[in-house]
């Protein structure tokens, strides 16, 4: 079984990307504009800029002073889009060495307040124990099938505030994905192959 990190392959036929692909840029907050490389190879592939332009405004003011989860990092783009719209806080969660190297040497050189990476399966850190947060982004391999495993160990252990908002990004042919009922579903678009989904949660009566 693969380690739980967004850094696995999403899908079998996803190509190779040429060496520019490797930049994405901050789009909104402090750091707009602003570029970061992620490391090379098809397995890496962040949430696309009108994904995350979409999201941000789906999540308003509520990013601001939030603590923030975003497992299966990969590039870090959704924790350090985040980060740079104030943010208390973000923890990333990515299992692959170089990965989580790039991330932390881009955090330290733009000064990032809050911020921490873990390099490790993000199923693994769910079962442990931490802060309860207010924003939680779950982006995971699209061929992983973790989604469901994550959401419930988010539910189940604590990991959320009341009212907490879920992050879900997927492959767009799968439909929207079940998920615990104490999580309710608040927006959802499709974006070409991605499908992207906001949850509100709930605890139980």
């Amino acid at each position: 079984m693969r380690p739980a990190g967004k850094s696995g392959k999403r899908a079998v036929s996803t190509p190779r990307r040429a060496s520019a692909s490797r930049v994405l840029r901050i789009i909104g907050g402090t750091w707009r504009g602003r570029k970061l490389r992620f490391p090379d190879g098809p397995d890496i592939r962040p949430t696309p800029d009108r994904v995350r332009e979409t999201l941000f405004n789906w999540l308003g003011g509520r990013v601001a002073g939030a603590r923030c989860l975003d497992l299966f990092a990969g590039s870090g783009a959704l924790g350090l889009e985040a980060l740079s719209r104030g943010a208390a806080s973000v923890s990333f969660i990515e299992h692959d060495p170089r990965a989580a190297r790039e991330l932390t040497a881009r955090l330290a050189e733009w000064g990032a307040a809050g911020a921490r990476v873990e390099c490790q399966d993000a199923l693994a850190f769910l079962r442990g124990s931490g802060s309860a947060c207010d924003i939680v982004f779950l982006d995971p391999p699209f061929a992983s099938n973790l989604i469901g495993a994550a959401a419930e160990l988010l539910t189940a252990r604590g990991w959320l505030n009341e009212r907490a908002r879920v992050y879900v990004e997927c492959a767009a042919s799968g439909g929207t994905p079940q998920l615990p009922a104490t999580l309710t579903a608040l927006k959802s678009k499709r974006a070409g192959e991605v499908g992207y989904h906001l949850y509100e949660y709930l605890k139980a009566d």
